[in-house]
């Protein structure tokens, strides 16, 4: 069924929401891949926060319009399946290089993050970003890094003159 103005406008303004709030954007050729695989991508994709959306190219360019994802333009041509990540930067990455392993037809295309246009294979880059949970444990050790060298420190100046005494006592009771 053909879709009405109205119906592409809903499409339209749906998809550039999400753009505008998307980290990430990967978009992949889903050419030969059955509906049941295309079913355990979305079943994936819903379960890592990656809004995922098959729509038609002249309508995903209007979407993207305006949006730091407007440098994608150009490359929205073919059977494409669109992956904006919601949570983190490379949750779609993540997905679309997992996918890709187990399903040779689903091709990456485009890769855009931060305003940029990265090439197909800079998604290893992307999908091994930290997740915000990582970042902050990773941040949180370099903080406490600092922390634990100055209370080992501290703690090293009794130990030293506990193992002084304990050698000035070995040495005398040698002697005796």
């Amino acid at each position: 069924m053909a879709l009405n103005l109205d119906d592409k406008k809903v499409i339209v303004s749906e998809l550039a929401a999400v753009a505008a709030s998307a980290h990430s954007v990967i978009a992949a050729e889903y050419r030969g891949l059955s509906v049941g695989q295309m079913t355990e991508l979305r079943k994936q994709a819903r379960s890592s926060g990656v809004y995922l959306r098959v729509v038609k190219n002249s309508l995903a360019r209007r979407a993207v319009e305006g949006t730091e994802y407007e440098c994608m333009q150009p490359g929205l041509v073919g059977p494409l399946v669109l992956a904006f990540s919601q949570d983190d930067p490379g949750a779609a990455a993540r997905l679309m290089k997992g996918f890709a392993k187990t399903n040779d037809k689903l091709q990456v295309k485009l890769v855009s993050f931060g305003g940029q246009m990265l090439h197909a294979d800079d998604i290893d880059r992307l999908a091994n970003l930290p997740t915000r949970d990582q970042a902050i444990s990773l941040l949180m050790a370099v903080m406490k890094a600092p922390l634990d060298k100055f209370a080992r420190t501290l703690n090293e100046v009794p130990g030293k003159l506990v193992r002084t005494m304990a050698a000035i006592r070995d040495q005398k009771q040698a002697a005796a």
